[in-house]
């Protein structure tokens, strides 16, 4: 063969095999115990973790004490939401009633005693109430996936305990045909 030839086939391999992702290089290979390298952590899969599942991404990203808070606040939103619901719907019947002229029905209680404008303004103070409720459920919903993202970018964050902070007095001369001044100088190492 010539060597233009050889020059051709060379570079056909070397495409053949920088299309597949492999390499012609040869390199020495090593296994690292599985204790010794670094677990990657994924911000992203903390995110859809904890969008699925609230608490899931703090358990992913080992805060566990993060979960009966999460969970408790998903409670007392519950409970208010479905508190509201009830009113709403209570007030709600009792108004059509009132408007209606029916004093025998679920709600004789409240028919009798308030008037149809004590009635919608109960109602509408429920609907409000369970708004309201519904609202800041959805916003403790996407702080707990705010919480897993940012504590998952966190999670490899070294903190060094070699953090310190110098303050010294300080002397500066003249400058400008002025007097000379004393500060402070602060100095942070990290």
């Amino acid at each position: 063969m010539s060597v233009p030839k050889i020059f051709v086939i060379l570079i056909f391999f070397f495409l053949i095999n920088e299309g597949n992702g492999q390499t012609t290089k040869s390199s020495l290979s090593f296994s690292v115990p599985d204790s010794i390298m670094e677990k990657k952590h994924s911000p992203t899969k903390a995110t859809i973790m904890s969008a699925l599942l609230p608490g899931l991404g703090q358990i992913y990203n080992k805060r566990y004490w993060k979960v009966p808070i999460i969970y408790a606040g998903f409670g007392i939103l519950t409970y208010f939401i479905i508190t509201n619901a009830q009113e709403y719907n209570i007030y709600k019947g009792a108004y059509t009633e009132k408007v209606d002229s029916i004093f025998n029905g679920k709600y004789p209680d409240l028919v009798s005693k308030y008037t149809a404008t004590d009635l919608l303004a109960g109602r509408e103070y429920y609907r409000r109430n369970l708004e309201i409720s519904c609202l800041f459920t959805g916003v403790f919903y996407i702080l707990n996936i705010l919480d897993a993202v940012v504590d998952a970018h966190l999670f490899t964050y070294n903190i060094n305990q070699d953090l310190s902070l110098k303050v010294e007095p300080v002397l500066m001369g003249p400058v400008y045909n002025q007097r000379g001044s004393s500060g402070i100088k602060l100095c942070l190492k990290f």
